[in-house]
């Protein structure tokens, strides 16, 4: 076991899970109990980690996110709490009724929100090409139509991991990429569900075979937190071992910049989901999107 942070914890050896007490009983040989209301999200990487569905309704009536993985060791599935919000139905139809000029400008907003970050990650790591990046920040037009993020990203991963990188080829920091990344789309799957979000509705993605078409919109500023760990960290790695899996976990205490103030990302991702809900019920005009600053931690005092 691996207890990464404010509340992450990654399972990476067999163990049997039950509660016991309002805690996590975690029984592989010895038994350790974790408060469950300290509990952000739980990684069962071993498959042969035991648990009942009593266990799971619990932790959903918590709001934990339990991430699942696959036999390539990558999370595959994310467990998310239903029937949380009071006004459910209000608010699907809010997602329903929000018109596409007002989902183009938010796209906008986050494809902006997402380049300043990546811009801002190359000239933390001292790499070059920031000022390239943030020419192309007025050319992004309602909705992205001229496909200004793809451009961005193009130019992006050549400078932060060099030329003859691919993000479609095999090079093993893709592997740590995918982990990380997605690590921050369950937690925003997680918290979309929790304030009454239909996650397959998105502001820009809409494929009929994503369930989380909303929480892969949402996701987009905080990529450039993963991407900053991986080049500084993983770059030479040649398999993604455990201590990094956890390493990357733990990225969702990193300090952002949310609306003005300090957080770590994953409450940012929830300011973010609030504003949001605030923007469809008409109270805002805009959402509070995250902006890097490192990878610091945030402590909370």
């Amino acid at each position: 076991m691996i207890l990464t942070g404010y509340r992450s914890i990654v399972l990476a050896n067999p163990a049997k899970l039950s509660v016991r007490n309002n805690s996590l009983a975690i029984d592989n040989g010895e038994v350790s109990l974790i408060p469950l209301e300290d509990i952000r999200c739980l990684m069962l990487e071993n498959r042969q980690i035991t648990l009942s569905s009593a266990l799971l309704s619990r932790l959903a009536g918590e709001g934990i996110a339990v991430y699942t993985c696959a036999d390539n060791h990558l999370p595959c599935s994310v467990f998310t709490p239903v029937n949380c919000h009071s006004r459910q139905l209000k608010q699907l139809r809010l997602q329903l009724k929000q018109t596409q000029p007002k989902l183009k400008r938010l796209w906008q907003e986050t494809v902006k929100a997402k380049i300043e970050n990546q811009a801002k990650c190359l000239e933390l790591l001292g790499r070059e090409g920031k000022e390239d990046l943030l020419r192309l920040l007025p050319l992004i037009r309602s909705g992205d139509s001229t496909n200004v993020e793809g451009r961005a990203a193009a130019r992006y991963f050549k400078a932060l991991f060099g030329k003859d990188f691919s993000r479609d080829g095999e090079h093993p920091v893709n592997g740590a990429l995918n982990y990380g990344y997605a690590i921050f789309r369950g937690l925003v799957a997680r918290t979309l569900t929790v304030y009454g979000f239909e996650p397959c509705l998105g502001i820009h993605h809409e494929s009929e075979l994503n369930n989380f078409n909303l929480a892969d919109d949402l996701i987009e500023p905080f990529r450039p937190v993963v991407d900053m760990y991986a080049a500084q960290n993983l770059i030479d790695i040649t398999q993604l071992g455990t201590a990094e899996k956890a390493a990357l976990l733990n990225l969702l205490n990193t300090e952002m910049l949310s609306g003005g103030e300090k957080h770590g990302a994953a409450y940012a991702a929830e300011r973010l989901v609030m504003s949001l809900a605030a923007c469809f019920s008409g109270h805002k005009n805009s959402i509070i999107l995250p902006k890097l600053t490192g990878l610091r931690r945030h402590d909370y005092e």
